[in-house]
């Protein structure tokens, strides 16, 4: 790709996304949110559920900042979350054999373990499958969730972190891999506001 060329999701990911969308705030909902991004051609025909790289990273950010125009800042980032652990569970569905996290032997580490392994497995399914470029870091005893090429908030500005659909998938995945604990995953770098790079810290201890 040259340096103007737009970076993709493959259409499975961004069906997900607007499926896990449309789940939140309804069909109409959805179809008016792709109205205001410009995206009127994916109303009622959402991407094709097949591995090619043409859902753009521009589309993403896009559609997830029109939230915050239909129902404001506040509003906004909780349908992003509430979408994002929705991603999850469809991701799961799609994903969790390919990357090894319905198998017994993982299911049954301890806990810690699963999250440090679950968190990479999710980690390279990003690498691999699409243009978003993910590391993992553990520091004083949190995990490091550092997205370094971002289409959450894809030449996006705004002053607090607006990356809400990766933090809302990520707690559903620690929901899940815990078989039902509550964890602090908070983003505390944001490209958006002029950051390096996406960073999302998450607690390994479950607040409940």
């Amino acid at each position: 790709m040259n340096s103007s060329a737009s970076y993709y999701y493959p259409n499975r990911m961004g069906r997900i996304i607007l499926d896990s969308l449309g789940e939140v705030v309804g069909r109409n909902g959805l179809n008016a949110i792709l109205n205001l991004a410009g995206r009127q051609d994916l109303m009622d025909n959402l991407p094709p559920n097949d591995t090619n790289l043409e859902f753009t990273f521009e589309s993403i950010s896009w559609i997830l900042a029109q939230l915050e125009q239909a129902y404001g800042p506040r509003g906004g980032r909780g349908i992003s979350m509430r979408a994002g652990r929705a991603a999850f569970k469809y991701g799961i569905r799609e994903y969790g054999q390919q990357i090894g996290l319905m198998e017994t032997a993982f299911r049954l580490l301890p806990l810690s373990s699963k999250i440090r392994m679950g968190g990479q497995a999710l980690a390279d399914l990003f690498n691999k499958h699409t243009d978003q470029r993910v590391s993992i870091h553990e520091q004083d005893g949190k995990l490091l969730w550092v997205i370094e090429r971002c289409p959450l908030c894809w030449q996006r500005h705004a002053d607090e972190p607006v990356c809400h659909l990766a933090v809302g998938l990520l707690q559903e995945s620690l929901y899940w891999l815990s078989g039902g604990k509550i964890f602090n995953v908070t983003e505390v770098l944001c490209v958006a506001k002029g950051d390096p790079n996406c960073t999302i810290e998450i607690d390994q201890t479950p607040l409940a």
